[in-house]
């Protein structure tokens, strides 16, 4: 980890918070607790326990891995529906294959991100391809759920699959993070991922020692979440570990830095860093579908039921 690097971090464009910005303190430091998702893969509840209100526009996020498979146990997620909101798969290592009821499908692997938006519904289902069940492997990668607002719940359905290669790489003053823009922006500095909710979506790597301060929009909320590594949040320096997540209160500036010596299975504090403009509106969620009242929500299970969000592929013999 991860799969998207350069050799020197001092060749990148910079930011850092100007010296006037208001430090956003940490409100709450949440553990994620471990569980299994879809034919029994591995996953960490990042958001569990944390209120809706500093979560908003984001419902929830795990991540998936880190875990070496050996042959004939990597896993996926089988035919499942989706409505009203976006989901947005990460891959740091491994391969993911996807396909929905539309047509639509591709491979993910190594610092990809494939990016659904899910609008009116449809079928989706995420594999590994099968070399990777048959030779085994790691695996590694985040999703993470974004709400949509009432006026786009019934959107036609999109894929944005951003390649590793084209996410928006960034430094600090010193050169101690590579920051990977991979959605909204940072100190103008744009990542390709395009939103209906208005986001931040970044992966840092600080290296031991190191510490960021970043500019923060100040009608975002903001969260940190640890991959892998120690470290702290704020200026405070709450101390923040591996499935760890960090709740930001009001401010312009976020910190986070890295312990001065990192677990032997990991050299850089790996963090994700996300912030979005609340959308403030009611949410009915259930499952695979997030609406905004309880008869939108009935409604979406009617449909799939009845086969309006499209039927599963055949598989082809």
């Amino acid at each position: 980890m991860p799969a998207v690097t350069v050799e020197n971090p001092l060749t990148l464009p910079r930011v850092a918070a100007p010296a006037e910005a208001v430090a956003r303190p940490v409100l709450a430091v949440t553990t994620a607790p471990g569980g299994y998702e879809g034919e029994g893969f591995p996953v960490r509840r990042a958001f569990a326990g944390i209120n809706h209100q500093y979560l908003d526009p984001f419902i929830m996020m795990d991540q998936m891995g880190e875990v070496e498979y050996a042959p004939g146990e990597p896993k996926g997620t089988p035919w499942h529906p989706h409505r009203g909101f976006e989901t947005v798969t990460y891959i740091i290592d491994g391969v993911f294959d996807h396909q929905d009821s539309n047509g639509g499908g591709g491979t993910i692997t190594n610092g990809d991100t494939q990016w659904m938006t899910a609008g009116s519904g449809l079928l989706h289902i995420e594999a590994p391809p099968e070399s990777l069940v048959v030779s085994g492997g790691l695996f590694h990668g985040l999703q993470l759920w974004v709400n949509l607002p009432a006026r786009d719940k019934m959107m036609n359905p999109r894929y944005q699959d951003i390649r590793g290669g084209q996410v928006q790489l960034l430094s600090t003053p010193d050169g101690g993070a590579l920051l990977r823009v991979i959605a909204g922006g940072l100190d103008g500095h744009e990542g390709p991922g395009i939103t209906h909710t208005p986001i931040t979506m970044i992966h840092a790597s600080i290296r031991p020692g190191a510490e960021i301060t970043l500019p923060w929009q100040e009608d975002f909320n903001g969260l940190a979440y640890v991959l892998a590594g120690r470290g702290s949040a704020g200026a405070d320096r709450r101390p923040v570990h591996t499935g760890q997540t960090a709740v930001f209160g009001a401010g312009s500036s976020l910190t986070v830095r890295a312990d001065d010596t990192q677990d032997s299975n990991t050299r850089d504090l790996e963090v994700v860093l996300l912030g979005g403009r609340p959308i403030r509106e009611p949410m009915a969620h259930y499952g695979p579908f997030v609406m905004n009242t309880q008869a939108e929500l009935r409604q979406a299970f009617e449909d799939f039921q009845a086969g309006r969000l499209g039927t599963a592929p055949v598989p082809h013999v």
